[in-house]
């Protein structure tokens, strides 16, 4: 998904640009100061994603977003929350408050509404991410992923080829940054990769996991989404 940033704090764009550069379904596709480099930015490459400040020079955030005959998906950010109720009115995705920090931003990117893409069909669709393990950057394809499993401060990858990478990080940030389903509080997996399931249990790369209480009645109805979708 492309992604405009418009922000005239150079600190405030760098680490919204450091941000989506994070998540392999986003794409940062430049940063403007004012609404006019926005407007000029928006005729010459359609954008799905906007994070917009709202205190602009010149012409302001949610003025320029009202003058937009095709809004793309819009995240404001500012530092007051002065705002929030017109943004809504706009209908922005959501509202972010400066610092911005990451655990922030994965929620509020959560909410927006994704293309679907079927990378097995489509190789222009492989998306990979660089994972932090034993201070060496290791590349990993999203499509390869199986399942994650939660290691209270780390976690688990399993991988197609029967590899597992280990990484720092929280799985309810895995769920966000690799678009995989929690079917348990210790678990993620992959719609793409599941073998066969029960009311209690899915079996995933010759793995059975089981599924937690909370999730039970969403996993079920998910899978069966995902199976009338590829039945023929």
């Amino acid at each position: 998904m492309n992604c405009l940033i418009v922000e005239d704090e150079p600190l405030a764009a760098t680490i919204l640009e450091d941000y989506i550069r994070q998540v392999p379904w986003l794409r940062f596709a430049g940063r403007c100061s004012d609404a006019v480099q926005a407007f000029e930015a928006l005729q010459q490459e359609p954008m799905d994603v906007l994070f917009l400040d709202i205190h602009l020079p010149g012409q302001k955030g949610l003025d320029f977003l009202q003058s937009l005959a095709h809004r793309p998906q819009t995240i404001l950010t500012t530092a007051y929350q002065d705002y929030a109720v017109e943004g809504f009115n706009l209908g922005v995705i959501d509202y972010l408050l400066k610092p911005i920090d990451f655990e922030r931003f994965l929620k509020a990117i959560h909410k927006l509404r994704r293309p679907e893409a079927d990378s097995r069909n489509n190789p222009n669709a492989r998306t990979f991410h660089f994972f932090n393990v034993n201070k060496k950057m290791v590349r990993v394809w999203l499509d390869e992923v199986v399942f994650v499993e939660s290691l209270k401060e780390y976690v688990r990858l399993h991988l197609t080829d029967g590899r597992a990478v280990v990484t720092k990080g929280q799985i309810s940030e895995m769920e966000i940054l690799l678009g995989l389903w929690r079917i348990h509080r210790s678990f993620l997996i992959s719609l793409a990769h599941v073998e066969a399931y029960s009311s209690s249990e899915i079996t995933a790369g010759n793995r059975t996991l089981p599924i937690g209480g909370q999730y039970k009645d969403q996993t079920l109805e998910k899978l069966a989404q995902f199976s009338a979708g590829h039945s023929d």
